[in-house]
């Protein structure tokens, strides 16, 4: 998969296994490939606010999917002996199409022919749909392995997923796209850079400046921050343009300053959704644990909270949620639901995905007869 910081595609390998009611996922490592920079900036060009063109589309449909494949065949070489048996491919999120907090519709990109021909194996691809048909936000995903994983911990713990864009899941099945988490960070450090940051490494930007009030609190009345559960959101809102009209008339500011301001707007929007569902442990993952600045204002501002990260319960952060993508093709391979209603907010489970064939046709395990209902680390 590839997550809304489109700066590389992370491919993970698991050996998984239905062991009574237990899901059983043995982690086998990750790699990770960097987008080509030529593609990454197509991508970039192409995605909302920005206009793009069918033609384009297609282009891209096309070089994600071959860049997936490259991904996967080298994670099957190196990870797997070779000895791969299903591909489960989230592909790129290029728009969420959300109107009055309601989900239309979503586009994925990287085509799956390509990672099945490449590879020879039966893919599962393009999960989110078949959860949006069924009335769900199509996000956050990850709620049913944070739900199994979690499942018997004291307390209520929330798992937080640090992307482009935040996401938690309470033990009750409350699941919900907080709002940026490195998204307009990420934006503000490529458009003061001119391009030539991604990102803040290490939050080394925000560690230099000071946070700008008038500022904070022109971000902080974002409406969706007050939009009730389930929700999603993306960089169709969270962009920076979205950025530039909030600096709209505040004079020039520093880049240190705008991103020390962005990322408090972070760990405080954060904060009030893990408050929102009485959290008494946080277990967090994706690419904002690396931003020290980031996780001492989230733990400042969650004061009494436990803040971890799920390298400490024996899951490797930067590929929890490549994991998570391939416990759904597991259970879609075994014809079980992938989604939780009060997670997505649809009228029923679902099994997600749709399936290409792989080179030997498509031979399918025998369903299961009931879903899990722990995950268990082999």
């Amino acid at each position: 998969m590839s997550g809304t910081s489109y700066d590389a595609i992370d491919a993970a390998a698991a050996d998984l296994d239905l062991v009574g009611d237990s899901v059983v996922l043995e982690p086998l490592g990750m790699v990770s490939v960097p987008y080509d920079e030529e593609l990454r900036e197509a991508l970039a060009a192409a995605l909302p606010p920005a206009a793009t063109t069918l033609a384009e589309v297609c282009r891209l449909d096309t070089l994600i999917g071959q860049a997936f494949a490259a991904a996967a065949v080298r994670a099957n070489a190196e990870l797997c002996d070779g000895q791969a048996e299903l591909v489960a491919s989230h592909g790129q999120t290029v728009y969420h199409w959300v109107e009055n907090g309601a989900v239309r519709g979503t586009l994925q990109l990287g085509q799956p022919a390509w990672i099945a021909e490449a590879t020879g194996l039966p893919v599962v691809a393009d999960f989110r749909p078949r959860d949006i048909a069924a009335g769900g936000q199509g996000a956050p995903l990850v709620s049913l392995f944070d739900l199994l994983w979690l499942r018997g911990r004291p307390g209520t713990p929330v798992a937080l997923n640090l992307g482009g864009i935040a996401n938690l899941t309470a033990p009750d099945g409350t699941a919900f796209d907080t709002g940026p988490a490195c998204a307009l960070i990420d934006a503000a450090a490529r458009g003061f850079s001119g391009g030539r940051l991604a990102y803040d490494a290490e939050g080394a930007l925000a560690a230099l400046g000071t946070v700008h009030q008038p500022l904070l609190e022109r971000l902080s009345s974002e409406p969706y921050y007050t939009l009730p559960a389930p929700k999603s959101t993306g960089k169709e809102l969270f962009h920076l343009g979205y950025l530039q009209d909030a600096l709209a008339g505040l004079g020039t500011l520093p880049a240190e300053n705008v991103i020390a301001t962005l990322t408090l707007l972070t760990a405080r929007t954060v904060a009030d959704a893990v408050r929102s569902v009485a959290a008494t442990e946080v277990i967090a993952s994706g690419g904002g644990t690396r931003n020290p600045v980031l996780m001492t204002l989230l733990a400042t501002e969650l004061p009494g909270v436990p803040l971890r990260t799920c390298d400490e319960l024996g899951l490797p952060s930067p590929a929890k949620e490549a994991y998570a993508f391939a416990l759904l093709g597991f259970l879609t391979a075994h014809g079980l639901p992938g989604t939780t209603p009060t997670s997505t907010g649809a009228h029923h489970p679902s099994v997600l995905g749709s399936l290409t064939p792989g080179r030997r046709g498509l031979r399918l395990p025998p369903a299961a007869e009931q879903g899990p209902v722990r995950l268990v680390l082999g």
